[in-house]
């Protein structure tokens, strides 16, 4: 029994990794790279061409995407490898973490990493925001395992990681300082004249492994095998980065992550919340621990000046794992009818997806018509027939009939709005939704732009990639990498005596050169109108993600020699 219990758990794992890598890996090269992901895989790819350029705050993801280019060749699909892989292998931390969560709970929360919209969209985004939670976590695991070796490693991995790894650290300090400053008081009043244990310390000898393996994966990967020894100082420029971010704000609003915990992490707010107050009550230390965790976490995210949406990963941990601590309680069915079980479940869902539905019906109506007010009162009473229902249930048959009915039937719809709401979080589906989880707006008509300059290219030479492109005037490490596989370079300035073959300017720029162009607009960025929304706006944003985009238009001018037509003219879409 026991090794065919052990076999299904594997194969509950395994099913969870499947998951986790086919939703991160579908499609994955489809969309184009964004200044965001651009600016770091532009780095790589220098690496990757026996440069040496100045590498940012990203070393581990600059290093290792680098070898994949010199290798494969760059693509926006390699370009997101390393990510994408982190965060599938992120969805095998519960295992580890199993002897303290409990076999259920542990289970629960792999699948629920696998599937959460948020860490699926930093998984499917080139950089190294997935790369330091990934080995932070892991990090953690082998420490508490005693391979303290593989926990040098990761911690070596995580400090070449970005801001981001130094963001999670300090929210597990701030986290830790709060539980101290509860902890203290209660320690002293119920410990007043009694000598209390000597806390437990680390030896030396406990540290000197880790520490020894911790600094060669900070000389090995920081410097790539000493071939690109800058990256080493890429450590250095995340913990840079990170504290000037203290006072160079993003200008990303508090409200914008306030609206994204709802939009996309319904479900753990729900449970975890849940979990949390259960924790409070019973005094149960793992539940209190990660509460105050992820409240660490929340409250960082939305002091931090330089906030981005996806700071809130660091808090979607431990919500997820209370979470899954929580419903990890509601597998006690005993042996009563399942099918009463089910019938209670059933009826949660119908009522909470009609609900749903009744609340997608209003999006972009002004509810403080009579209409928007009678219809948000239909989806109120609703909701009160729902726990008028579950009263009923409980009264008439039992208490845990309704408990574990309701739960369930509320946790597959919370499930299916997850899903939802990760496949178009993680650009999955069509047609593309706007999401808060990048920090640089989509691009819009890139493909559109490199096949018109390659036809150009082959009518003129015969090779789709042989005329150099000149960017003037746009400022988008995007533009860059789109033109990678030709000689391409940025020009502040362009003298009259020039005549390059293909010049990319911002709308509304003359060219004013030794040659005469014609010129094509294209839509380059896609910024949503975030500030300018209104309720409505927001409401069908919550229901569809749809909100109103401004577009940014870029010419691409063609030498009009190499075409046959020699007119001057600008074309726009």
């Amino acid at each position: 029994m026991s090794s065919r219990r052990s076999i299904t758990e594997t194969s509950l794992y395994a099913l969870a990794l499947l998951l986790a890598l086919g939703l991160r890996f579908v499609n994955l090269g489809a969309l184009p790279l964004t200044d965001f992901e651009a600016s770091p895989a532009l780095q790589a790819l220098h690496v990757a061409d026996g440069l040496k350029p100045a590498i940012g705050a990203d070393p581990a993801y600059v290093h290792l995407t680098a070898v994949l280019f010199f290798v494969f060749g760059a693509t926006n699909f390699l370009a997101r490898f390393w990510p994408a892989l982190a965060g599938s292998l992120l969805v095998l931390a519960p295992l580890l973490f199993r002897g303290r969560l409990g076999r259920i709970p542990a289970l629960l929360l792999a699948f629920f990493l696998a599937c959460d919209p948020g860490l699926l969209a930093l998984a499917r985004m080139a950089g190294s925001s997935i790369l330091a939670i990934t080995t932070i976590v892991f990090a953690a695991a082998f420490w508490q395992m005693g391979r303290r070796a593989a926990a040098g490693v990761c911690a070596a991995f995580a400090l070449l990681a970005g801001p981001g790894a130094w963001f999670g650290l300090f929210g597990l300090l701030l986290a830790w300082a709060i539980g101290a400053g509860l902890k203290a008081p209660a320690e002293k009043k119920a410990g007043s004249g009694e000598a209390g244990a000597a806390p437990a310390r680390t030896g030396w000898d406990a540290l000197r492994g880790p520490l020894g393996w911790g600094a060669g994966t900070l000389l090995l990967a920081g410097t790539l095998f000493l071939f690109s020894p800058q990256g080493l100082a890429g450590t250095f420029s995340a913990l840079a980065a990170f504290i000037s971010g203290w006072w160079m704000p993003s200008g990303v609003p508090v409200s914008r992550l306030l609206a994204a915990l709802p939009a996309y992490a319904l479900m753990p707010l729900v449970f975890g919340l849940a979990a949390a107050v259960r924790g409070a009550v019973r005094r149960d230390p793992l539940p209190l621990r990660l509460g105050l965790w992820a409240l660490a976490a929340l409250l960082l995210a939305l002091a931090y000046p330089a906030r981005q949406t996806g700071d809130l990963a660091w808090a979607l941990l431990p919500l997820w794992t209370l979470a899954a601590l929580e419903l990890g309680l509601h597998f006690d069915f005993g042996k009563a009818n399942i099918w009463e079980y089910g019938g209670v479940a059933a009826l949660t869902v119908s009522i909470l997806t009609i609900a749903g539905l009744n609340f997608a019906s209003v999006t972009g109506v002004n509810l403080l018509t009579d209409y928007g007010k009678l219809r948000m009162l239909f989806v109120a009473g609703l909701l009160l027939l729902w726990a008028l229902a579950l009263a009923l249930a409980a009264l008439g048959w039992s208490k845990d009939m309704a408990r574990l009915g309701g739960a369930w039937g509320a946790a597959i719809v919370l499930a299916v709005y997850m899903l939802g709401a990760a496949t178009g979080a993680g650009g999955l589906r069509l047609p593309r939704t706007v999401e808060m989880w990048n920090p640089s707006p989509p691009i819009a008509d890139a493909d559109l732009l490199l096949q018109t300059a390659e036809q150009v290219s082959e009518w003129s030479t015969g090779s789709a990639d042989s005329l150099p492109v000149v960017v003037y005037g746009v400022k988008s490490p995007a533009l860059l990498w789109l033109f990678r596989d030709r000689e391409v370079s940025q020009a502040d300035a362009l003298s009259s005596a020039d005549s390059p073959a293909l010049v990319v300017t911002p709308s509304g720029v003359t060219l004013n050169l030794a040659a005469s162009y014609r010129g094509e607009g294209f839509r380059w960025r896609q910024a949503p109108l975030w500030e300018q929304a209104a309720v409505t706006d927001w409401s069908r944003w919550f229901a569809f993600r749809e909100l109103p985009v401004a577009d940014e238009t870029v010419i691409l001018w063609v030498r009009s020699d190499l075409l046959i037509d020699s007119q001057d003219q600008v074309t726009t879409p």
